[in-house]
């Protein structure tokens, strides 16, 4: 099956499409399928999930992938990606992890995911981002300082 991704309109009803990198233009007849291609292997288009009211829903993997329960790599963080790196110990109360790092966090001060600078940062434990989720953080904006 030949797939053509819908690529934007030209002159006279002709469609400037994309196939596997190759720039094609081609009558509108002529298009067999206008999908999108696999989020994982990005190779082959998405399967079908359902019709409604006219309109075609993919689904975010193609048929392969699917059959092969191949799964998109989760995404780092973004305090991951701008340097940040967890501490053994929690900054609010001192506790040490021992067993696995997973039982502390990365706690954003002004609540904003998206504000990744290492002064919003701070590693907290479990319990205590739990009790900072409901009250006052500790930290104000001018008191924060870089971690080193």
């Amino acid at each position: 099956m030949v797939t053509y991704i819908y690529s934007g309109l030209l002159k006279n009803g002709v469609y400037r499409c994309l196939y596997i990198g190759l720039r094609l233009q081609m009558p509108l007849n002529m298009i067999v399928t206008l999908r999108p291609l696999c989020s994982v292997c990005e190779k082959q288009p998405r399967s079908i999930a359902y019709h409604r009211y006219g309109r075609v829903y993919y689904r975010s993997r193609c048929n392969s992938c699917i059959r092969k329960q191949k799964k998109l790599k989760p995404q780092r963080p973004r305090w991951e990606e701008s340097g940040y790196k967890k501490k053994p110990t929690c900054d609010r109360c001192g506790f040490r992890a021992k067993q696995s790092i997973l039982q502390l966090m990365v706690y954003h001060v002004d609540g904003d995911l998206n504000n990744t600078e290492l002064r919003n940062l701070k590693t907290v434990c479990l319990n205590c981002a739990a009790v900072l989720t409901r009250q006052e953080p500790l930290w104000r904006r001018g008191d924060l300082e870089p971690d080193s």
